[in-house]
């Protein structure tokens, strides 16, 4: 039976059998014993992102792993979640790890301290701001009206009620645990209640130039 560790676009956990392309974490949510989910979806206001493979370290999903015990006095190591990719990642409030992802981590709060005048920026500043405005941490991203769609970068997320959409090239991707759909033209989701799922913060580090990384299945 799936683990239920994989995320959707609104930030909400799923137990489900893709995987995806990145991993990452919101901090110790689950009990190692029952490998269950806490009450809580979140430890920390670090929310980031990690890639799946590092230095041939081996994780058991939802299991004690007792090298991060070791570090967390005894404790569970971090709850592994599990991303379609990094377009999805964003969309649900997380950013690069700077532990595994380093370089991307440095572009990213690099392009955020450009977004937002910083002269130096650090990481903590890109997570309180992340923290208030992602949907899962009750943050409440704002409707849209169709002419502000090509507004938004590519990689930014959407949604029509529960149903999420990549925005690339000037169409809209529909998006599902397997990966994305054919994409739609704008003009398609006219008449719809939209509203952003990326937070604003992302938002404008994508204005900036940062790159996510697609599933495969975006390339259609």
């Amino acid at each position: 039976m799936p683990l239920q560790n994989r995320v959707d676009p609104f930030g909400a956990i799923h137990a489900v059998p893709e995987r995806g392309l990145f991993t990452g974490n919101r901090g110790i949510i689950h009990d190692p014993e029952t490998k269950t989910l806490l009450k809580k979806r979140w430890a920390l206001p670090a929310w980031i992102i990690c890639v799946c493979q590092f230095r041939n370290v081996r994780r058991e999903p939802m299991g004690r792993n007792r090298q991060g015990a070791d570090q967390m006095g005894g404790k569970a190591g971090w709850t592994e979640l599990f991303f379609l990719d990094e377009v999805t990642a964003f969309a649900a409030g997380h950013r690069p790890c700077f532990f595994c992802q380093r370089e991307r981590a440095t572009d990213f709060v690099g392009r955020f301290g450009e977004a937002f005048g910083i002269a130096e920026p650090r990481a903590p500043m890109v997570d309180k701001r992340l923290h208030k405005e992602r949907l899962a941490s009750g943050g409440r991203p704002p409707a849209l009206i169709i002419s502000e769609l090509g507004d938004l970068p590519d990689g930014a997320m959407i949604a029509d009620g529960d149903t999420a959409y990549a925005l690339r090239s000037g169409k809209a991707l529909r998006w599902s645990f397997a990966g994305y759909a054919d994409p739609v033209g704008f003009d398609r989701l006219a008449g719809l209640l939209l509203r952003r799922l990326t937070p604003a913060t992302s938002i404008a580090v994508l204005r900036q130039g940062f790159a996510p990384v697609w599933h495969p299945t975006a390339d259609i």
